[in-house]
C-alpha cells in the first residue's frame, strides 16, 4: 500500500508539472507566432508599395528596351533597409526586367518566372505568396508577390523574397523546438534546420507531387519527423540518435501569415517531469513516514498509561489486603479494646485516603506537567514542518525544484528535532544534564528566525536582528538555545497581533564575561500581577497558553549557567534578556 500511494503520488505531481509545462508554452506561442508573423507583415507592405511605384510603372511599361539601373539601385537600398533577401521586378511574361541584386553573380535580371505560383496567382487575383527553394540561390525562402497595374491594364509583377533565418534563430534562442508546416504538414521553418521539409505524417503521392512542384524541391524525400504523440496526454516522444526526449507540444494556426501555415512548438519536460515526480514520491514517503512515526509514539504512550494504572491497582490490592490482615491479628490479639481498634481502623483508613489522594494528585501534576510541556515544545517544530511544506509546494508550482529540495530537506531537519525534544522532554522528570558545547549566539539566533520565518512574514511583523556581525561564544547546546528564542519570539508575536507598525528588535551585547541577548516588542507590554506570576507554572495570559513556555525557558537558561528576566522599566511593549556566561 505504501509503493502504491508513493507511486500515485509521483504520477499526480508528474501529471501536475506537464499542466504547469503546457501553461509556460502557451504563453510562448503567442510571442513565437509573433515574431514570425511581424517579419513578414513587414516585409509584405514592401511590394505592395513598390505595385504603386512610378518608377517601377515606368519600367515595366519600356520592358525589355533600355537597362533599369536607377531602379535596381533603388530595390537594392529598399532590400538593404528591408532586410529583404531579395527584391525584383517582373513584366507580364514572366522575364525579370530589374532586382536588387542586378549585377552580381547571382542575378535575377532576365531570369524567366512564368513557371512561379506566385507570378500567375499574383497576375490572377492582385496578390500571392510562395514559400520555396530560389532557383538561382538554392536558398529556401517566403517570396511575396504584389500586381502592378496601371487602374487598367496589368503591367508585371514586384517580388520580394524573405529568408526566414532571423527568425528561426529567434526561435532556437527561446529554448524551444519551434517550426512551422503548410497545409500537407511540410516542414517549413524551423528552429532545427534538420528538420525543413520533413513532414508530420508520409504523404500520399498525390500530395508529395504537388509538394515538390509548389516548393521546387525536386530532390526532397519528405520523410516523417521523429516525432511519436501521445494518446492525448499533450506530449510528444522526439527520438535522436537512439535517445528519446519528452516534450509537451502545443500548436497554433497562422492564418494571418499565409494560409494553411500551423505552428507548432515543443516544451523539454524530461527534467521538469523527472524532478516532480520524484519530489512528489519523497514528500508522500516522508508524510506516510511522519504519520507513522506519530502513531507509534501515541501507542506507546497509551501503553505506558495503561501499565502505570495496572501497577497502581495491583499496589492498591496489595495494601488492602495488608491492611486487612493486619486489622484481623490486631481484632483477634485485642478483644478486649475492639472500641478502641475500632476507631483506630477508622483513622487509619482515613489516613490512608488522604495518602492516596495526594500521591495520585503528586502524580497527575507531574504527568500534565511533562504532557503539557511535550504538546508545546514539539508544537514550534511541527508549525516550521507545515511552512516549508507549504513553501515546497509554492516552489513546486512555479517550478523551482532547487528551493523545493532545500525545504524537504528542512523538514527532514525538523523531524530529527522533534526526535531530539521528545527525548529531552521524556527524562524531564529526572533533569538531564546539558550536552553543550562553544556556540556562536548569531547561529542559535537565526535558527530561531529561521523556524519562524513563514509566521513572521504572515503576521506582518517587522523584525531587527542585531547590529554588526560579531558572534560572541557561548557554552551551549544550540537546540536548547534556539527553545528559549523561540518561546520569546512566538509570545512577542502573540502580544503583538492585531497592533499598529509591529515590531520586533533583538539585541546582542556584551558585558564584562557574559553575552546578553535581549528580544524587545512594542506591544501592549505586561501588567504588575502578570508580571509578578511570570515563571509560574501554568500562569498565563493568553487564552489558549499552557503557562509553560516561559518556566521551561528558565530552566533552561538556568542549566546554560545562565538566566531569563523580564527587563524592568519598559514604557512600552515587553523586554526579556538572556544572559549567560561567554567563552573566548
Amino acid at each position: 500500500m505504501l509503493a502504491g500511494a508513493v507511486a500515485i503520488a509521483g504520477r499526480l505531481a508528474a501529471n501536475q508539472a506537464a499542466g504547469d509545462l503546457r501553461d509556460g508554452a502557451l504563453a510562448a506561442l503567442p510571442l513565437a507566432a509573433g515574431t514570425l508573423t511581424g517579419e513578414i507583415e513587414k516585409q509584405r507592405l514592401v511590394p505592395l508599395v513598390l505595385a504603386r511605384d512610378d518608377a517601377v510603372r515606368d519600367a515595366l511599361r519600356r520592358a525589355g528596351k533600355t537597362q533599369e539601373t536607377a531602379l535596381d539601385d533603388k530595390l537594392r537600398a529598399i532590400a538593404a533597409d528591408a532586410s529583404a533577401s531579395a527584391i525584383y521586378v517582373i513584366d507580364t511574361a514572366g522575364i525579370a526586367i530589374s532586382a536588387s541584386n542586378a549585377g552580381e553573380p547571382g542575378s535575377f535580371v532576365g531570369i524567366d518566372y512564368n513557371f512561379r505560383h506566385y507570378f500567375t496567382d499574383a497576375m490572377a487575383n492582385g496578390a500571392a505568396s510562395q514559400y520555396g527553394l530560389g532557383t538561382i540561390s538554392g536558398r529556401p525562402g517566403l517570396y511575396l508577390a504584389s500586381r502592378v497595374d496601371d487602374g487598367k491594364t496589368a503591367l508585371g509583377v514586384s517580388v520580394l523574397k524573405v529568408e526566414l533565418d532571423g527568425v528561426e534563430a529567434n526561435w532556437r534562442s527561446s529554448g524551444f523546438v519551434v517550426f512551422v508546416t503548410d497545409e500537407r504538414g511540410v516542414v517549413l521553418a524551423t528552429s532545427r534546420p534538420e528538420w525543413r521539409f520533413h513532414t508530420l505524417a508520409p504523404l500520399s503521392a498525390a500530395d508529395a507531387a504537388t509538394a515538390h512542384e509548389q516548393l521546387q524541391l525536386a530532390e526532397a524525400g519528405f520523410e516523417p519527423l521523429p516525432i511519436r504523440r501521445g494518446a492525448g496526454d499533450g506530449l510528444a516522444t522526439i527520438d535522436n540518435a537512439g535517445k528519446s526526449r519528452q516534450y509537451v507540444e502545443v500548436v497554433q494556426d497562422l492564418p494571418g501569415a499565409v494560409p494553411g501555415w500551423r505552428l507548432w512548438l515543443l516544451t523539454p519536460a524530461d527534467a521538469a517531469l523527472t524532478s516532480a515526480a520524484n519530489t512528489g514520491r519523497l514528500t508522500t514517503l516522508l508524510a506516510l513516514l511522519l504519520t507513522g512515526l506519530l502513531a507509534y509514539v501515541l501507542l506507546r504512550r497509551r501503553r505506558a498509561r495503561r501499565l502505570r494504572q495496572e501497577a497502581l491497582a495491583r499496589m492498591n490490592a496489595e495494601l488492602e489486603s495488608r491492611v486487612s490482615t493486619r486489622t484481623a491479628e490486631l481484632t483477634r490479639s485485642n478483644a478486649a479494646l475492639a472500641g478502641e481498634i475500632a476507631e483506630r481502623e477508622n483513622a487509619e483508613a482515613k489516613v490512608r485516603r488522604l495518602r492516596d489522594d495526594l500521591a495520585q494528585a503528586n502524580r497527575l501534576s507531574i504527568l500534565g506537567q511533562i504532557a503539557a510541556g511535550v504538546a508545546h515544545e514539539i508544537n514550534q517544530p511541527v508549525a516550521a514542518i507545515r511552512t516549508y511544506a507549504e513553501n515546497a509546494g509554492r516552489f513546486l508550482d512555479g517550478g523551482k525544484v532547487e528551493s523545493v529540495s532545500d525545504n524537504l530537506t528542512s523538514i527532514v531537519s525538523m523531524t530529527e528535532r522533534i526526535g531530539a525534544i521528545t527525548g529531552t522532554l521524556r527524562t524531564f522528570a529526572r533533569r538531564p544534564g546539558v550536552a553543550a558545547s562553544p556556540l556562536p549566539v548569531r547561529e542559535a539566533i537565526d535558527g530561531a528566525l529561521s523556524l519562524l520565518s513563514g509566521r513572521i512574514r504572515d503576521s506582518g511583523v517587522t523584525v531587527v536582528k542585531p547590529r554588526g556581525t560579531a558572534s560572541p561564544l557561548v557554552m551551549a547546546s544550540r537546540i536548547r538555545l534556539e527553545q528559549i528564542l523561540v518561546n520569546l519570539l512566538q509570545n512577542a508575536l502573540d502580544a503583538l497581533k492585531d497592533r499598529p507598525d509591529p515590531r520586533i528588535e533583538i539585541e546582542l551585547a556584551e558585558r564584562d564575561d557574559r553575552v546578553l541577548v535581549s528580544v524587545r516588542d512594542n506591544g501592549p507590554g505586561l501588567g504588575p500581577e502578570a508580571a509578578g506570576n511570570l515563571f509560574m507554572p501554568f500562569q498565563t495570559t493568553k487564552e489558549k497558553g499552557l503557562g509553560l513556555g516561559l518556566v521551561i525557558s528558565q530552566e533552561i537558561a538556568q542549566e546554560l549557567d545562565g538566566t531569563l528576566r523580564l527587563d524592568p522599566g519598559s514604557t512600552k511593549g515587553a523586554s526579556f534578556t538572556i544572559d549567560l556566561r561567554r567563552i573566548e
